[in-house]
């Protein structure tokens, strides 16, 4: 189990490496802005970081022994000598016992105490066998017996509890070994499930890139759809600005030109019917007039009092003449010829087509470079067949093809030979289960062996008349000797053999790797091969001259970057190269140069509508006299207020005595009643209606000659900017609008080439297995804990 991740990132960034690195680079996806684009996720089982658990601090501590054991730095002299087999032990023996110094004065330590423990317990043995060990017959009372008895017991027992939480963390690590081993199954399943995830999801990832270049293409095509918008609809709006005020000035005129006619024949209506109106008025008042004077020559208004009221009346008659002129009011027939001759020729319809001639530029636009948008399509679908066929370049189907033939038979290797490593560690469980018991027994009887001698200790009782309880005690004591001497012996010699392993397992493997100088070692110029300065970079890009270390590629692998930037295959296949924007879109833009956008017939406003807007300023409505026509409008149309004048009348008249006159009278103020309100108030109506037409045709031929000047100067400034400028503008907005189509390509193409160089094929997988193989599975579960098992051994049998 623990050589095999290993071996299976070696060739796996050997094979991937160097197969990735022939062919050309997948391609392209998304769109700039509104399309955005990420890889798939890859999702791994197996933790980055590997944790003891609660004997943490055990490790600490075996840790802190070993540096105090060996504390000598990694011999990576003697390592490269072995690696380049040109290490000779004759030769190089001493720096190996300096820094194996440590090690062999703890193995000659627990080598004398397996030979002299057999040998005092041989005599231990001879002795008691002799009666010649064990006290004499009688005890004496010395001053110091209490102390000395107190002392050796305590002794002894805080001896017998070192020992005793020594067996217990002997036991801890022996179950934290049979633990972890039966974890190795499921460790090595996750490993290779992420190994298979990584072989799996690649081309995912590839098929992935390859599709978001439909989407883009997608993209592209709609821009190209909709040239009339992105480049027609932009040089629309660049000429908005100066065409559409002059259009709508030009329309306002057109406006103008219509009220004026509309004004001209109000006023005329106005006039006529003032003219038929005054000549009724002046002879209803007459009629009036001569009526009453008729009806004042009646002998009735000779006689006094009446008469003063007749002369009166007759005084007031002058008063019943209608405004003198109101019949002579001019017509403005002419005016009205030279504005319908104007608008016959639908000027309002002129200012329509420039209108719509100038927002008909979009389509135009469309219409014009249906042909070059066509060719931009075939271009990009040539774009599309290039990046297949770059991406079948790679062979990566097959490297993984046989990678998953690779991970199988591992797998199948592992699952045959696991049970054999789980047999071996029952075998390890049953003779660390054993240890464990025969120590617990020695201490057993000593724990006994003291209880048994305190709860029966005499202190008057001689050696030959102690109770049964003290000679068990006794007993008890001395079969834990006996069986220490027996067996710590043995226990020493396995110890011994573990401590010289363990610890160069933990100096010589697990300490370089955990700090990487392993990976500095492998690094070293000429090392694996004399001839290569870089072993790896030699096995697969075939340069041996480039810098590609075993510590670079495990850090990048750790980091989760991809294998591309991870193994530096630029140095085979240069993805910045094939991923070249102008290899790919050149052809694009020199399509985009070849459009040809012609708008130079677009006329605002023709001949024959500047020759209307002229022809308004001389139609004559800045020759009338709108003084004396509204001078005129303000008099009223009787010199008197008739409704005033009636109730006069009336009031006079009721002074009069009853008779002919009087009601002649009445009469006359009824029909002058009759005449203001059926004559005088529809003039009046007449009157006001011509005031307003009147003031309407004074505002618009206030200034017209200027204004309509200051239009036919602002439409030839328009027409000039865009005969001078519009060319410019489309060669402008075309560059434009080919940075946007080439921006959704650009966009994904730097994303393509990111991808593969930071993103795709991540090696994260590989350097997990290979911590799970070395870190984990040889460190963490077998090393770490063997020496656990030393170091509580070593403390017991001190």
């Amino acid at each position: 189990m623990g050589l095999t991740p290993g071996i299976l990132l070696l060739l796996l960034l050997l094979a991937l490496g160097g197969n990735c690195i022939a062919g050309g680079q997948p391609a392209p996806t998304d769109s700039p802005g509104q399309l955005h684009y990420a890889l798939p996720p890859m999702t791994y089982e197996t933790p980055d970081a590997y944790s003891a658990g609660p004997i943490t601090v055990l490790f600490q501590m075996v840790h802190s022994f070993v540096r105090v054991v060996q504390p000598y730095n990694f011999p990576e002299d003697i390592v490269r000598k072995i690696i380049q087999k040109k290490f000779e032990p004759s030769a190089d023996y001493e720096k190996v016992a300096h820094y194996e110094i440590g090690i062999i004065i703890c193995a000659v330590l627990g080598l004398l105490f397996v030979i002299l423990m057999p040998v005092v317990g041989y005599f231990f043995c001879l002795c008691r066998c002799c009666n010649k060990c064990g006290g004499e017959m009688h005890q004496r009372q010395k001053q110091s017996g209490p102390f000395r008895r107190k002392y050796f017991a305590v002794s002894l027992l805080v001896i017998s509890v070192i020992i005793s939480i020594g067996i217990l963390f002997g036991f801890l690590a022996c179950l934290q070994v049979r633990t972890w081993i039966q974890r190795t199954q499921n460790l090595a399943d996750s490993n290779l499930k992420d190994l298979r995830t990584l072989l799996n999801e690649t081309p995912k990832q590839i098929d992935y890139i390859l599709a978001q270049f439909n989407t883009t293409r997608d993209k592209g095509f709609s821009d190209l759809d909709n040239i009339n918008k992105l480049l027609g609809g932009k040089i629309h709006d660049r000429l908005t600005p100066k065409v559409i005020p002059v259009l709508d000035e030009i329309k306002a005129m057109v406006t103008a030109i219509k009220e004026t006619k509309e004004a001209l024949e109000g006023v005329n209506r106005s006039v006529q019917s003032l003219r038929l109106e005054s000549r009724q008025l002046n002879n209803s008042l007459t009629e009036v007039k001569n009526d009453m004077e008729k009806t004042l020559e009646n002998n009735e208004c000779t006689a006094e009092p009446v008469q003063q009221i007749c002369d009166s009346i007759k005084e007031s008659l002058g008063q019943l003449e209608s405004t003198p002129g109101l019949d002579q009011l001019p017509s403005l027939d002419t005016e009205l010829k030279n504005i319908d001759s104007i608008l016959a020729t639908d000027l309002e319809g002129l200012v329509n087509q420039g209108y719509a001639s100038f927002d008909n530029i979009p389509e135009k636009v469309k219409n014009q470079t249906a042909a070059v948008v066509q060719d931009v399509k075939n271009v990009m679908s040539g774009i599309s067949s290039n990046i297949n066929r770059l991406t079948k370049q790679i062979p990566i189907q097959d490297t993984l093809s046989n990678f998953t033939v690779y991970i199988n038979n591992t797998e199948s290797y592992i699952h045959q030979n696991l049970p054999k490593l789980e047999k071996y560690d029952s075998y390890w469980w049953l003779g660390s289960l054993i240890i464990c018991f025969l120590l617990s027994l020695i201490m057993v009887f000593f724990y006994l062996g003291m209880l048994c001698g305190i709860c029966g200790y005499d202190k008057h009782a001689t050696p030959m008349s102690r109770g049964c309880v003290s000679n068990t005690g006794g007993v008890f004591l001395m079969v834990g000797v006996g069986l220490a001497f027996l067996f710590c012996w043995l226990l020493m010699t396995l110890v011994v053999l573990m401590f010289i392993v363990g610890v160069n397992m933990e100096k010589l493997v697990c300490e370089p790797y955990a700090n990487r100088k392993l990976f500095q070692i492998l690094d070293t110029p000429h090392l694996l091969n004399e001839e290569w300065e870089y072993y790896l970079s030699g096995m697969i890009l075939q340069k041996p001259n480039v810098k590609l270390t075993f510590e670079q590629v495990y850090s990048d692998c750790k980091n989760d970057k991809g294998i591309y930037t991870s193994l530096k295959l630029e140095n085979r296949f240069n993805v910045s190269e094939e991923l070249n924007i102008q290899k790919h879109t050149g052809n694009i833009m020199s399509e985009f140069e070849n459009l040809n956008v012609n708008l130079d017939n677009i006329v605002l406003l023709d001949a024959e509508g500047r020759k209307n807007l002229q022809a308004f300023v001389t139609s004559g409505i800045q020759n009338i006299d709108y003084n004396t026509l509204l001078a005129q409008t303000d008099k009223p149309p009787v010199k008197v207020n008739l409704l005033s004048f009636s109730l006069d009348l009336e009031d006079k008249v009721r002074h009069l005595p009853p008779g002919n006159v009087k009601d002649e009278l009445r009469t006359h103020a009824q029909t002058t009643k009759g005449i203001q309100h059926q004559q005088v108030l529809r003039m009046e109506q007449s009157l006001n209606n011509l005031k307003k037409n009147i003031g309407t045709l004074q505002r618009t031929s206030s200034g017209l000659e200027e204004k309509v000047n200051k239009v036919l100067v602002s439409l030839d400034s328009a027409q000039n900017f865009m005969a001078n400028n519009i060319s410019s503008i489309i060669v402008e907005e075309t560059k434009k609008y080919g940075k946007i189509i080439l921006g959704h390509f650009e966009h994904y193409l730097q994303w393509v080439k990111d991808a593969v160089t930071e993103k795709m094929v991540s090696c994260k997988p590989m350097a997990t297995a290979l911590d799970s193989a070395i870190s984990v599975a040889l460190c963490g579960y077998i090393v770490h804990p063997l020496c656990i098992t030393i170091l509580t051994a070593d403390v017991e049998m001190a």
